[in-house]
């Protein structure tokens, strides 16, 4: 396969954020695309799109005898349903691209490359938030025992960009848009790393066309904090004073590190999580769009939020007054 020739796709999924930015992605490229999912999340999307309507978790029988020259699983969190699917296309697709996550490893305090230990699940169908790393790296070996070196799996960190229905990246630009003093979180050289959808989707279809085989880690290059809120300042204009506040105050006040403010991430034994090794995703082709595309798409995106976190302004003001003093 080639970037020139059409490449026969089948979507797992395809009509929810990764799903959906990798089908347009696909489409522009002239590949032939398949979607086989419920028919329930964005139905009319696509509409020049063959579906295949089933749900993978009861029944793959609907694909039949087909076959394509590549599938990609956007959206599978249990070893049980990826192990179906991969019984049921073992003969049938001829690369097996597995959507994963950095959450995979098994320890998290220290950045990790491909090869590291990962964790594994004590109970596969615990569907908790703590066991979605585990699950995911079990969902990788069954992807990786059926296909060999017809397997990629790539591993994102946090993803961000059109049609993300939750707040975690959004909210941002939204909140330094609206100008005033803005509760920054830890300090200003603090590492973060997320990708935009877009250039996910395109770094998935690069190994699709090249037939690429293996792991790879595929989230952002590492930038400050300070960068971050510095560009959506820039791009939205707004009028804002950034107002650090240690992380160890934060936590001692008792702000959620995952939600309570959005990209924040202080656990105790996630210090790298945001310091992923990407150098074999960025040897493979990964490429990035400049940061204040991203900034710009997530204002101009009317996708519903399902999930707003971050702080609400009565709760900043707040934590502002009372722990402002120490940063």
């Amino acid at each position: 396969m080639s970037a020139q020739q059409p490449v026969r796709l089948l979507v797992l999924g395809g009509t929810r954020f990764v799903g959906r930015a990798l089908v347009e992605a696909a489409l522009a490229r002239g590949h032939e695309v398949t979607l086989f999912n419920r028919g329930v999340t964005n139905p009319d999307l696509f509409p020049e799109v063959e579906r295949i309507r089933g749900d993978r978790t009861q029944d793959l029988s609907p694909l039949g005898s087909r076959t394509w020259d590549a599938v990609v699983d956007v959206a599978a969190y249990f070893p049980r349903v990826v192990q179906a699917s991969v019984d049921a296309l073992r003969q049938s697709v001829g690369r097996y691209v597995f959507v994963s996550s950095v959450s995979v490893y098994a320890d998290q305090s220290v950045p990790q490359h491909e090869d590291a230990r990962l964790a594994t699940p004590a109970d596969p169908e615990d569907a908790s938030a703590e066991s979605y790393g585990a699950r995911k790296a079990a969902c990788e070996r069954n992807v990786e025992h059926a296909f060999g070196d017809r397997a990629s799996v790539v591993r994102p960190g946090l993803i961000v960009g059109p049609h993300d229905s939750t707040d975690r990246f959004l909210y941002w630009p939204k909140r330094i848009a609206r100008g005033g003093r803005v509760l920054a979180p830890g300090a200003p050289d603090d590492p973060l790393q997320f990708i935009d959808v877009r250039d996910l989707a395109d770094f998935i279809l690069r190994l699709v066309d090249d037939d690429r085989p293996g792991m790879f880690n595929v989230t952002g290059r590492i930038l400050a904090f300070a960068d971050l809120l510095n560009e959506c300042r820039r791009v939205t204009g707004g009028d804002t004073e950034f107002v650090w506040v240690p992380s160890d105050v934060l936590l001692a006040d008792g702000l959620d590190p995952w939600m309570g403010v959005p990209l924040w991430i202080a656990a105790p034994g996630w210090e790298a999580a945001n310091q992923v090794p990407i150098e074999r995703a960025l040897a493979a082709g990964l490429t990035f769009r400049p940061l204040a595309q991203t900034i710009r798409a997530a204002l101009e995106d009317g996708t519903p939020l399902q999930l707003e976190v971050g702080l609400a302004p009565d709760r900043e003001a707040d934590l502002l007054a009372r722990l402002s003093a120490t940063a």
